[in-house]
Order: C-alpha cells, then structure tokens, then sequence
C-alpha cells in the first residue's frame, strides 16, 4: 500500500492550525513544562538540513511530554537582527527589513511543514519595535543602576565590516563572517558590567540541570581566582602599578614587571632611550586579537620600556617590560613575573636574559641548582626572608597578611570573565537609547519616549562610523534636560542583547505594558528544557544567567536562572564541514520531504546517530525509515476502527492470555518502557529502533484478540506520533479514534509485570563449548532445568555413551556439562 505523504500531512497541518491544537492554556500551571529551543536567525537561505536537526528532534520531545499529560509549552521566534542580513543589503541592495521579514515568512511556512507544535500565537521577531523597545527599557535600568557605563576600552574590529566582534565571532584571527583579519582598536564602548554577578554566576551553577563538561566550561569562562593585590611603586614617580597574583608565596622571586601594550602608564614612564621600540611593539600587538595574544602556543615577546618598579617585599629594583600577553582588559593588565615558578615567565625571562631567582624549593633540590623549567608545585619556601622554611601553600596566606599590615597590598579575588560590551558600529541592531548633550552629557532618553525607532531610510554601506551617524534626522535632537543641540547615540546593540530575555517575551508577545507578563514570567520560568548549540556556552548562555538575574533584582522574576535544564544538539555537517551557501554545501530537506514525505526525513534525522553528536549527512539509510513508515501505514490499515469493535482494558492478567497474545502483550510493554527511557533523555535514535523491533514481532498481532489488538495499536499509534506526528495522528484515526492523539487524556501506563519475563534463555555447553541454547521458566533450579538440557538432541549428540564428571549450573545464564 502506497503511503499518500502529502494529503497526509496536509490534512493533519490544517487540522491543527484550524483547532490550535497546540495553544497552551498558560492560566494552567500543573505539570507545566516549558520546553525551548534556541531560536532561529533568519538568514538569507531558507532551512537546511541542519535546521531540522536542530528543531525536530526537540519538537519530538516536546511532543512526547505533551502525551503525557504534561501542559507544554513550545514557542518559536526569529532572532532577526545581525550582520548577516546587513551585509545581505550591501551586496544585494535589499534592506534588511525587508529581506528579513520576507525569510521569515518563509521559514514560518517550512516549520510548519515540519510538522511542529509550536504555539503560533506566542510568535515574535527581535526586529520589532514592540521588542527591542523593552531592549532599550532593560538598558536604561541598568544605567540607573550603574550596570551600564561607557568607556574606551580595547575591541576586536573587522575592517571589512566596521563594526566590533565579541570574541565569538573571532576564528583564528579572522572574522567569522567575511574572514577579514581582526585587528585591535580603542573605542568608547557600552559595557554591561557581568562582573557585578561574577560570584553568582559561578555559585548558580550548582542549581542547574546542565551536563558536568557544560558547567566546566562555564566555570573556566568566568575563571575565580583567590590570590592578592600587590603595589608596586614606578621608581621616580608618584605612580604606581597594581598588580593581581594568585601566587603571593612566590613575591620574592619577581625579576621583572610586565604590563599590557595599552596600559596608559606606558607612554608616561617609557624612557627616550626606549620610546622608539615600545611605539613598534605596541602597533604590531594591536595587529592581534586578545585570543591570539594569549595563545600557549604562541612565542613570548615583549620590549623594555626602560623604567623600573620597587618590589614591596624586599625594595628590589626590577625593570618594567611591555608584553602583548598581559591584557589591559583582563585585572589590572600588569603581571609580576616569577620565572622560576611560572611556565610563561620562565620562557620570556630564558628568551631575554633575565634573571631567574628560586624562591620555592623542589624536595631533593638545592636552592643554587640551575632550573631547566619553571617549578609551578607546593614546596618549600626560600629565598624569602623571614617567610623561609614554610610550606609554599602555608605562605600564601602569611604573605597576605604581611602585605596588609604593612599597606603593600591585600587580599581579593579575582574573575576571568569580563563586562559584556555591547556597542556596534553597524545599522541591523537596537539603538541605543542615550543622547550625548555637550553641556549635560550623557542624558537617557525618556522612557515614555521608547522605543527610538530604527529609522528605514539610512545609508547602511559601509564607510566611517556608524551608518546611523550618517543619518542627521535621526542623530541631531535636542537634549531632554537642557533643551540645546545635541546627538543622539548611533551604536546599536549586540544581538546578544536581544537574545538574553526573549524567553520571557514569548509568554505573551503583544503585551505593550512591560517588558514580559510578569506573572507568567514567575508561574512559568526558569524554562525546564532549553535545547542549543554548546558553542554558545561562553556568550549567549552567560549573558542570559545574568540579564535574569538583574530582572530577579528589580523584581520582574522570582526565579534565580533562567534554563533549569540544557541539552546540546549536535552539528550535522556535509562533506565533513558545516554546512554553509557560501561553501555551497546546504542540503535542501525538500529534495527529502517532496519524494518521502517530512516524517520520514524527521525520524531519518533522529535515526542517523546519537542526537548529542550530529554527524556527516548522508541518506543511504533514508529508504530503510521510508519503509518502516509505510509498514506501520499498512498495519494500522488492517485494524480499520478497531476500538469501535472492541474495547480495550488498561491492563491484562498475562496468564490468561493465549502464547501469541501474552507475546504482543509483553512486548509492547518491554518496548514502551524503552521508548519512554530513550525519548526522555533525547536518545532518539534507540528509540526509534525500539519501534522497529516491535513491527517485526506484531506479524501474529491478527492471531490475536481484538481486544489484546486494539490494546496494542493504541500504544504502538502513541510511540510513532512524537517521532512522526503525522503518522501518528493518521494511524490514530484509522484506529477509529475522533479526536487528535495530542488531545486525549488517556495516558497509557506501562504495565510493569508485563516486563517480568516468565522464561529465560540458558547457554549450555559440553567441555567449555556452546552446544545449545534452551528456553526454560525463568529463576528455576538445577533439577528443573536438568531435564530440558538432557532431552535436546544437540547435547545428547555430545555426551552420548560419555562419562559425566561434573555439571555445572548458573541460575538463568549456563548450564555446563563436563565429560571424559
């Protein structure tokens, strides 16, 4: 029997859109569960390949929890800002409006072939005035607080594209967009200060339901270290340089002093003699992104600036080096150097020829003995003064306390992580809501005043500043307070921004009085599923954690994180690469979907390999799904309206079924009870094959009662609709059921004695070697199985007219037979 994919899937995407089957009922908070993939960028090419890997598999998930009696909620939306679709417009001439509200029309109508229960209702694009309106109101609180400041500070920037790149977006040097290499420049930028939630942020991690590797990326992003802040005094000057050490018990041991190529000492304390090769060393660091400066393969270099500092400690006179290593954005950007207790120190201080003082002893080394690498291990102290002889880990807090009684310096605590700077120099973005007044300066603009429209007509190629900057209607306004002339801001937001709350929105996307529905934001988050890309881990993911914090702050949410759960999907890539329109490997689904219909290349999908992993595309084994839908469309064709002939029972006594009956029976039971184990932990693929498994062992279904069939199909009809809810839905009808499968409050529990088999089969071996395999009744003994063994003509054929030594019984594994 052909398989009619198409009126199919027609007939059950109309049903639904037509009934809203998947509108969530959000007044209902029992069994709620909010599931969330990360939503979509509308780029200039439709869905591929991938895309559905990303969506289809989290809508089976989705859909399962839905069958059980769970009150989901699925929303989907379009994070529809970005530099993708503005430099779209500079190739193509289509502004980024439109071209993005025409994707995601598009995209609309390929999810929805998709077969998804999204609740179209809760829909929302980033790009609209009603949403990046709340950006601007979310940033203005912050400013109020503090959180949002604005300062120069050193950026990645991609010449070809004019705009900054978060370090995401930086691959081997180059841009992630256009490959242009990223060089360092020096801007006034909008921070968003995350460091306020540093310690949070780390401590909240405890709280979530993330994979162990998730949390540890995390933790090294946001990087606590415990240690000390030391002054050391610029000899002939009043200045000094701070200068953040976890190691204080190796102060003894500073040769030398390094601070980054932008610290704004350096101009001031550079001596002539050295002036000249400090200004070259700083323009070609500039030439390098902070990853590429900080890289452990890279070779150490550095220039002396000719100046010197005073080690607190012990009022030794040590030079003052630049090195692109020490980063101004990362602590105080000045490193005290240790060669002989740090790896990097030591390579620097060997490369230029300076000294190498042992301050913690190795056991079985002497203190004169010439170091072949740095020793970075717990020893003893030496070379320290009054601190020697003690333990290097003991020294560490006396040390601190020497430097605070005597004001060298104290103790603190220190993160790698960074304030979030959101400025960008490009059009496709929030503006931000500020205006730049020459007498009162920074002056917010007034929240009644939101959103600042993101005005159509600007000049979006590229050239100087800011396309917005070159737009006067939007950028010459008078100022708020004083009422003179005055420029409003023309940076417009990360997309980061956009991204880091829209989970809140979507509880009720049209609401223009708030940000979010703020009793439905408390009823209905943290989010309980949230499915992404790990790449997001270091960018995205933190940002959300702290933007929800700061809203819990103010009192918009009474929650302390914002995804309790987080599964990472894998990446389907082609010809071992990810898929791209400008590698020209994207793999069109409707190529799949127009000859074997969208439920087959879903579970085909969900088939290939663990969904964790993704993998290479290939669909040599799509025929082999293809079939298996097109059995289960001809086996429900033959019990056409069974439920209306005969009712079935929740559950059987499966001692009074006949032997096929209690098979069927106790299969469906064992494959349920594995369905339900693989989908829940998004092990689509085991499940898939579980289903697989069962279809060849219904083939005595029809030998069957009509009660033990119908009893078996519904459930059969109940595992296939969350992998291919079309099919699902058809064979639930064909059933004779009315309604939906996804609206029935029927839920189908596993019978648990169902999965207690009554017999087991036991190896039996002659002298060591398998001879025969029999079935016996399960947990018998030795004496009852002794009669099976002996009456099987395998192991007569081996012991006949033998003398039997010794047998050997394990209890439902092997029964060994020894003979001479």
């Amino acid at each position: 029997m052909r398989y009619p994919f198409t009126d199919i899937e027609s007939k059950w995407q109309k049903f639904w859109e037509e009934n809203k089957t998947y509108k969530t009922d959000l007044s209902k908070t029992e069994k709620k569960l909010y599931t969330l993939v990360m939503f979509i960028y509308p780029s200039g090419a439709k869905l591929h390949i991938g895309h559905w890997f990303n969506y289809g598999p989290t809508d089976s998930w989705a859909r399962f929890k839905k069958l059980q009696g769970y009150n989901v909620f699925e929303p989907i939306g379009y994070d529809a800002f970005g530099l993708p679709a503005e430099n779209y417009a500079i190739k193509t001439g289509i502004h980024p409006k439109d071209s993005t509200l025409i994707n995601i029309g598009d995209i609309r109508e390929q999810l929805k072939k998709m077969g998804c229960m999204y609740d179209w209702d809760a829909e929302l694009m980033t790009c609209a005035p009603e949403y990046y309106k709340w950006n601007q109101w979310i940033f203005l609180e912050m400013y109020k607080r503090g959180i949002a400041y604005r300062k120069f500070a050193p950026v990645n920037w991609c010449p070809k594209d004019q705009t900054v790149l978060a370090n995401e977006y930086v691959v081997e040097g180059k841009c992630d967009r256009c490959g242009t290499q990223v060089v360092q420049k020096n801007l006034l930028q909008w921070f968003l200060k995350v460091t306020d939630y540093a310690e949070e942020l780390l401590d909240g991690l405890n709280k979530l339901d993330w994979l162990d590797e998730s949390i540890l990326v995390q933790k090294n992003w946001i990087g606590r270290s415990e240690g000390a802040e030391v002054t050391f005094k610029v000899v002939g000057t009043d200045d000094e340089i701070k200068v953040f050490t976890t190691r204080p018990d190796t102060l003894f041991g500073v040769t030398y002093v390094v601070l980054a190529p932008e610290h704004p000492l350096v101009d001031k304390i550079t001596t002539d003699g050295f002036k000249a090769g400090v200004d070259a060393y700083r323009e070609s660091a500039n030439k390098l992104t902070e990853i590429e400066r900080t890289s452990t393969v890279k070779e150490k270099t550095g220039v002396n600036t000719g100046a010197f500092a005073i080690n607190p400690v012990n009022s030794e006179k040590v030079p003052i080096w630049i090195a692109d290593y020490a980063l101004i954005t990362y602590g105080t950007g000045c490193v005290m150097a240790v060669p002989a207790h740090d790896e990097r120190d030591f390579e620097f201080a060997k490369k230029y020829n300076l000294p190498i003082r042992n301050v913690i002893l190795q056991d079985g080394t002497n203190e004169y003995d010439e170091l072949k690498s740095a020793f970075t291990e717990v020893g003893a102290m030496v070379n320290s003064e009054q601190f020697n002889g003690l333990k290097s880990d003991d020294g560490i807090l006396k040390i601190i306390k020497y430097l605070e009684e005597n004001n060298f310096g104290k103790g603190k605590i220190n993160y790698r992580i960074r304030d979030w700077s959101i400025s960008r120099q490009r059009y496709w973005g929030t503006p931000i809501p500020i205006i730049h007044c020459p007498a009162c300066g920074e002056v917010p603009v007034d929240v009644n005043e939101l959103p600042v429209i993101l005005p159509y007509n600007v000049d979006f190629t590229l050239g100087s500043g800011s396309p917005l900057s070159r737009n006067a209607e939007f950028t010459n306004v008078k100022c708020p307070k004083c009422g003179s002339n005055a420029k409003r801001d023309t940076d417009t937001m990360d997309t980061f921004v956009d991204s880091s709350w829209y989970y809140l929105r979507y509880l009720d996307p049209k609401i223009s009085s708030s940000a979010f529905n703020i009793q439905l934001a408390k009823n209905w988050t943290p989010v309980d599923m949230y499915v992404g890309g790990k790449e997001h881990l270091r960018g995205h993911l933190i940002y959300a954690r702290f933007f929800h914090k700061f809203l819990r702050d103010i009192g918009l949410v009474n929650s302390d994180e914002p995804f309790s759960k987080l599964i990472h999907q894998g990446v389907i890539t082609k010809d071992g690469k990810k898929m791209s329109k400008n590698l020209g490997n994207v793999v069109n689904p409707n190529d799949f979907t127009s000859k074997y219909g969208t439920d087959v290349l879903r579970m085909y999908l969900m088939f290939m390999g663990p969904y964790d992993q993704g993998g290479d595309w290939n669909d040599k084994g799509i025929s082999g799904v293809e079939r298996f839908v097109i059995r289960s469309y001809e086996l429900f064709n033959q019990y056409k309206d069974i439920i209306k002939q005969s009712s079935a029972k929740d559950k059987y006594d499966i001692t009074l079924l006949s032997e096929h009956e209690k098979k069927v029976y106790r299969k469906v039971n064992q494959t349920l009870d594995k369905f339900n184990e693989e989908i829940e932990n998004f092990r689509f693929n085991t499940a898939i094959a579980s289903l697989m498994e069962l279809i060849n062992e219904l083939k005595i279904l029809e030998s069957c009662s009509k009660e033990i069939q119908s009893y078996v199909l519904q459930r059969f009809a109940n595992m296939l609709a969350p992998i291919a809810p079309h099919l699902g839905e058809e064979c639930w009808q064909i059933l004779g059921n009315e309604k939906s499968i996804f609206e029935k409050t029927v839920l189908f529990e596993i019978d648990e004695e169902a999965l207690i088999e009554d017999s087991v089969n036991i190896a039996v071996q002659v002298n060591g070697k398998l001879r025969a395999t029999i079935s016996v009744p399960m947990n018998s003994e030795q004496d009852t199985v002794k009669p099976f063994v002996f009456a099987d003509e395998k192991v007569i054929k081996f012991t006949d007219d033998k003398t039997i030594v010794k047998e050997i019984f394990v209890k439902n594994k092997i029964y060994n037979i020894v003979i001479k």
